[in-house]
């Protein structure tokens, strides 16, 4: 992991300091409100350079509201029905591959999916390629997991992406979470991302913080 010396540790918890009194005071807003983080590249060619796109495992769930759906074989149906976990069996995904509006209510009522891996591979043919178009291709999960591990873990990913432009935006928390938790949360983040451009914090330009409907408070 790369090292975070460029952006000091009272500068970060000053600045999240700020943006939670922003969100909790007179500006609060009737829903929980996304931590966002951006950092603006510099000398980097997206046309040349490498375009990344990573998974990050940060220590923290970064959504307050998550919904997962489990497609399980008859184990993983008993383990979701036993905790409250909405699933669906292969029998219910092979009546539901003729419907088309079904499908679309069924990928958008959910943020993420969970697979059996014993039936992962049937997928693609009872529900068709809509899932991995709009990247909700389920998660494998094998018998050797617990499905409550595995959505507190997903909960916990965030997915960073580099495109055309020199600029990565990314979700790292909510404003419910405490100044400890935002801070470990943004603190690996930026690591990873220093982590995979060439020269490191050379190519950062300007790193804010900010909420879904707040200012943005620069941290470099």
């Amino acid at each position: 992991m790369c090292s975070n010396n460029e952006i000091s540790k009272e500068t970060l918890q000053e600045s999240i300091d700020r943006l939670l009194q922003y969100a909790h005071g007179h500006h609060q807003r009737k829903f929980v409100e996304t931590v966002e983080l951006q950092i603006v590249l510099k000398n980097y060619d997206t046309n040349r350079e490498k375009r990344f796109s990573a998974n990050i495992q940060l220590r923290h769930p970064t959504r307050s509201r998550y919904k997962v759906c489990v497609y399980g074989d008859e184990q993983h149906c008993d383990e979701a029905r036993l905790h409250n976990i909405p699933y669906m069996s292969t029998d219910d995904l092979r009546r539901m591959n003729k419907d088309k509006k079904k499908k679309r209510k069924l990928e958008h009522r959910y943020h993420a999916f969970l697979a059996s891996d014993n039936i992962i591979r049937q997928i693609p043919r009872l529900l068709g390629p809509g899932m991995g178009r709009i990247g909700k291709f389920p998660t494998v999960v094998s018998h050797t997991e617990s499905l409550c591990d595995k959505i507190e873990q997903m909960k916990a990913m965030v997915r960073v992406r580099l495109k055309k432009q020199p600029l990565i935006n990314v979700p790292v928390g909510h404003v419910n979470m405490t100044q400890a938790q935002l801070t470990s949360n943004i603190s690996m983040t930026i690591s990873c991302v220093v982590a995979s451009v060439p020269k490191h914090w050379q190519h950062v330009q300007k790193v804010f913080i900010k909420t879904t409907m707040g200012p943005s408070h620069r941290l470099y």
